[in-house]
């Protein structure tokens, strides 16, 4: 296993187990307004069931969820009884899923892309068994961050010195330096390793990586628990707003318009429910839309500052959405072109070429074994032809891709993905740990 050790990673289940207890979103659950009226549903293609069970972090990526059930998108395509249900955290989710919505648990999430990967995989159930899944849609590209501590004043997105002088810094002290990070293998461990690894540091041996909840970066960061973090909105900008650090680079930086969460269920759920399945797409596919129109940030800040949703200030939220970036050192971005999208640039559509990253990339930091069949396990949990059906249903034809791969990738440092060749790419790749 990577360099989160494993009694890190037994700590992150153990939070899992506090995160079976989640907090119902107490607001409206399929209000209509002039913006969702109710459509007719065409004979044949009602739902089989009217709801579900889906969970969110406090995130801003989760806003498509929100608004799909505050705006009525749910109601209006069927199914009014679709519940969104806040988790705890990462570990959380992956219990609660295990778990199922029928035995008090969640039937899908918005989730980190690679967790319904592993989780199909069997890598980080509880029980080692299976848990397959499908990955329906993508919530969002860019929009999370790189942060650090004002202690580490010079760090960004290409600062090799900076962090060899971080490294001697935290070793005069006695200890490594720390990087906090959401779930084992998840986007921001993926994110934070590759930017350690470009930047020199090989995130196993010379960095110590921990694990925290989305919510608890900015407390700790505060009592000095770490020296980096990488997480989605709002915590970085909270982290700004409160003078406690800075934000070293968006990960956008990294790689533009990459990929982040996902809007993922329980495969058995969906095999049962096609329709509802279809419904759900179609209401937050359209959610998607409502996000990313700027006449609507104002009511998007609103709805989500709620304390059932992220609980946290509306200077928190809207800033870094409306494409303002203050990164907290005395660099302020207007027009960011690294502004989290919930639906340009493709942004919706599950490619399969960057599933077929972050399997790669799992691979390579031993989250997988060197020898799974990245086609095979891409191809059994991505579901892009729902995501092309309700596109179609809603409209949005000339939405779907020519191809459900979006071609070659390239990082900050040079270092291209091509998706038709992941070998390439590992064999590219200097600071690495396989198994």
């Amino acid at each position: 296993m990577p360099n989160l050790s494993r009694r890190q990673f037994l700590l992150t289940a153990a939070g899992g187990a506090a995160g079976a207890i989640w907090l119902s979103a107490c607001g409206s659950t399929g209000q209509s307004d002039s913006s969702s009226a109710e459509v007719a549903i065409p004979s044949g293609e009602e739902p089989e069931v009217k709801g579900a069970t889906l969970g969110f972090i406090a995130l801003t990526d989760a806003s498509p969820l929100i608004i799909a059930s505050e705006k009525g998108f749910f109601a209006k395509y069927g199914v009014p009884d679709v519940k969104v249900v806040k988790q705890t955290s990462w570990a959380g989710t992956r219990d609660n899923l295990e778990l199922g919505g029928a035995s008090g648990g969640i039937d899908g999430a918005h989730i980190l892309t690679p967790m319904p990967l592993l989780l199909t995989a069997g890598a980080i159930t509880k029980t080692s068994q299976p848990l397959p899944m499908y990955n329906l849609l993508r919530l969002n590209t860019q929009g999370q961050g790189l942060s650090a501590s004002s202690d580490f004043p010079d760090l960004k997105i290409n600062s090799p010195e900076a962090f060899q002088k971080a490294l001697a810094t935290a070793s005069s002290k006695g200890r490594k330096f720390k990087a906090a990070v959401t779930f084992p293998g998840g986007t921001h461990d993926l994110w934070m390793r590759y930017w350690l690894a470009a930047n020199g540091v090989n995130p196993n041996t010379d960095a110590d990586l921990v694990v925290v909840p989305p919510a608890q970066m900015v407390a700790n960061m505060q009592t000095g628990t770490m020296d980096t973090f990488c997480v989605g909105e709002p915590w970085n900008q909270r982290l700004v707003n409160l003078k406690a650090g800075y934000t070293a680079a968006q990960t956008g930086e990294l790689w533009q318009f990459h990929p982040e969460k996902a809007f993922a269920m329980r495969a058995d759920w969906v095999d049962k429910n096609p329709k509802a399945t279809k419904a759900m797409l179609k209401a937050v596919q359209e959610a998607q839309i409502w996000c990313e129109d700027p006449a609507n940030l104002d009511e998007l800040v609103e709805i989500t500052s709620r304390n059932q949703y992220f609980r946290c200030a509306p200077e928190d939220i809207k800033p870094r959405l409306a494409g303002i970036v203050d990164y907290g050192d005395g660099r302020v971005v207007k027009n960011s072109p690294y502004t989290m999208r919930f639906w340009s640039e493709d942004t919706s559509f599950p490619f399969k070429s960057h599933d077929k990253w972050f399997v790669t990339e799992d691979i390579r930091w031993g989250y997988l074994p060197a020898n799974t069949d990245i086609d095979a396990l891409v191809n059994k949990v991505n579901r892009s032809d729902l995501w092309k059906e309700a596109a179609i249903a809603i409209g949005q034809e000339k939405a779907i891709p020519a191809s459900d791969s979006r071609g070659k990738e390239t990082f900050f440092d040079g270092v291209v993905f091509d998706p038709e060749n992941p070998k390439a790419y590992l064999d590219s790749l200097t600071i690495k740990a396989m198994r």
